[in-house]
């Protein structure tokens, strides 16, 4: 049940936009394995003005999503940055839904449980079709910039700025 071995292999339980191989990809610049996974007592929400979502603890609720397996402590640190500045990561235990196995993992919850912005629920395939195409470019931004060694720009500030910049389109 370990989350890190010495080597610093990481599992992270991801439910939103990197439940995307492309998201990953660009990120990381691999897709590492990955198996489907359950999460059990928590919920996730829509963020009003986002078009990822949330998690929150709640009881008797359970989301669906992947473990991404064998991070590197580089590749968590990226996945760090690329989290929006109010999510806390934090180990969770999660249920594999090939084998049943239980396993420890890293995954990012949103921190303000009372946030008047979180509604409804979040819908991964409705995400594919409206919002993969331009949120893929955003990511691709953020990478660039993130690579700018001047640059202190968040993933929320590259999100917003591309947002802003194609708001005439579908996204």
């Amino acid at each position: 049940m370990a989350v890190a071995s010495a080597l610093g292999s990481h599992n992270v339980f991801v439910y939103g936009s990197l439940l995307a191989d492309e998201v990953v990809h660009v990120l990381l610049t691999r897709a590492p394995s990955s198996s489907p996974a359950l999460l059990p007592n928590f919920q996730r929400v829509s963020i009003r003005g986002r078009v990822y979502p949330a998690i929150l603890s709640a009881q008797n609720n359970t989301v669906t999503g992947k473990v991404l397996k064998g991070l590197t402590d580089a590749e968590l640190e990226m996945l760090d940055k690329f989290e929006d500045k109010k999510y806390i990561r934090k180990s969770v235990e999660i249920s594999l839904l090939d084998t049943s196995e239980k396993m420890l993992a890293e995954t990012y919850v949103w921190s303000d449980k009372d946030d008047p912005d979180l509604y409804g629920e979040w819908d991964f395939e409705e995400w594919k079709k409206l919002h993969m195409t331009g949120f893929l470019e955003m990511t691709k931004d953020f990478k660039e910039i993130l690579g700018e060694s001047d640059s202190t720009k968040t993933r929320v500030e590259t999100y917003e700025s591309f947002y802003k910049e194609d708001s005439s389109s579908d996204m």
